[in-house]
């Protein structure tokens, strides 16, 4: 069978209404999933637990003891994020055999008492250290809005992305240390939402960068992304309404974010951009020197993400395992070697300045709208053969949104039309920190002005 692609709200009223049962969703994912071309997508399926999650599901609903409008509703996750009773091996083989986790993660446990019923684990760049979604262990999925090739599914969050985009699930976790859910969004033309870091429990999440990581859902619509929110955050409903633009501060950064964009996608952006300005929006493009400062100061000191995650892997890159990872990632650790205490000391404190500096120039009302990504989805196996192509592609893709993370934003990315070879593109609506609601009550109007870009 082929998938149908519905959302979340679509889903919730069959389920509620009995139209649907739990069960025969389940089992419709299942399938699905065994019979879409691309198997490299999930890395292990959980049916066991799905098939208890749907039962327990369907008696509750039966019996007017609905959970609210995610119970029944599929969902799969990251291979990150603890699963109780299995290992975690963040997209590696390498933690393969290791311990099976005690219990949930945080989220994972979250969702479940709201009646999600867990469908699977999905694929990512190994350690979620890349932006391009490569993964020489599982396959590297194909992002299915490609009709001239295999192109890249973005990453880290490569299969939650793609597993979405191809209708298997309606939503899938993801998480974000420098673009990891922004960017496979924009690339396969869906909806992804990078919350501001701590907004969620990150108990029980396999980390990169601890300073830079955050969560968030991929999604078909605002509206679903706003359901798992909530129920992320422990709400029994929503509690975010759509606002509209008028009078709404839109600021547009002209430093660094269309360097070097390619023209359609540029395009596609502005297009986007003036349905927000006719709506009522006021934009104001500006210079902004802490976003130079932030170039400067990875080239002098290297970056936060890299000494990090060097501090994480540091045993494994001096063992045998290094021999079993990915080279690619390899690489990109041992870079953070070079980034001594001072140096890191430096980085942090500068990083809090700009940060300082950058929400004063900004303003409390305004949020921040650029493309999400200056390119679209590019072919797979070139990068794949070529690895200093692959350095240079993962730089130039994990740019943009990297801005977000160092600056402690959230930001939602909205598909806005097609650039080359009708790939999707995106555009990205930032917010200071702590501004979530802001940037999502703001997403759910911009969606509706969006459409047809």
């Amino acid at each position: 069978m082929t998938a149908r692609p519905r959302s979340i709200a679509q889903l919730s009223v069959l389920l509620q209404s009995g139209a649907l049962d739990p069960r025969d969703l389940a089992a419709e994912t299942f399938e699905a999933i065994r019979a879409y071309r691309d198997q490299s997508i999930f890395i292990r399926l959980t049916e066991d637990r799905a098939k208890r999650e749907a039962e327990a599901s369907h008696r509750r609903i039966r019996e007017g003891r609905s959970l609210g409008a995610l119970d029944g509703i599929p969902i799969g996750w990251k291979d990150l994020f603890d699963m109780e009773g299995m290992p975690t091996p963040a997209g590696s083989v390498v933690l393969a055999d290791a311990e099976p986790a005690e219990k949930d993660a945080d989220v994972v446990a979250h969702l479940a008492r709201a009646g999600m019923v867990s469908i699977g684990r999905l694929n990512m760049s190994e350690f979620a250290f890349s932006g391009l979604g490569i993964n020489p262990h599982f396959g590297t999925p194909a992002n299915p809005r490609s009709t001239d090739g295999h192109r890249l599914p973005g990453g880290s969050s490569s299969g939650s992305a793609v597993a979405v985009a191809a209708g298997l699930v309606p939503v899938a976790m993801g998480t974000d240390t420098g673009g990891s859910i922004r960017i496979p969004a924009a690339f396969n033309g869906i909806v992804g939402y990078k919350a501001t870091r701590g907004r969620y429990g990150m108990g029980g999440v396999f980390p990169l960068a601890a300073s830079l990581d955050s969560l968030g859902p991929l999604t078909r619509t605002v509206p679903d992304a706003i359901l798992i929110d909530a129920a992320m955050r422990g709400r029994t409903a929503p509690d975010i309404a759509a606002h509209d633009f008028s009078g709404q501060e839109i600021v547009v950064p002209e430093t660094v974010f269309f360097d070097a964009i390619e023209p359609e996608v540029e395009t596609a952006f502005e297009a986007g951009l003036s349905r927000l300005e006719r709506a009522g929006g006021k934009i104001r493009r500006q210079a902004d020197p802490e976003i130079t400062e932030i170039f400067t100061l990875m080239a002098e000191h290297g970056p936060l993400v890299t000494a990090e995650a060097y501090a994480l892997h540091r045993q494994r890159l001096s063992s045998g395992a290094a021999d079993r990872m990915d080279p690619r990632v390899v690489a990109r650790c041992r870079m953070g070697e070079k980034t001594d205490m001072p140096a890191y000391i430096a980085l942090l404190e500068a990083r809090a300045r700009l940060i300082r500096s950058f929400n004063a120039a900004v303003g409390d009302r305004a949020v921040i709208v650029t493309p999400t990504l200056p390119h679209v989805a590019p072919l797979t196996e070139p990068l794949e053969k070529d690895f200093d192509a692959f350095v240079k592609m993962n730089g130039f893709t994990l740019r943009n949104t990297l801005i977000g993370n160092f600056l402690d934003w959230c930001g939602i990315s909205l598909p806005t039309g097609t650039g080359a070879h009708g790939m999707p593109a995106g555009l990205l609506i930032s917010g200071l920190p702590h501004r979530d609601e802001q940037v999502l009550s703001l997403a759910l109007t911009a969606e509706r002005l969006l459409e047809g870009v």
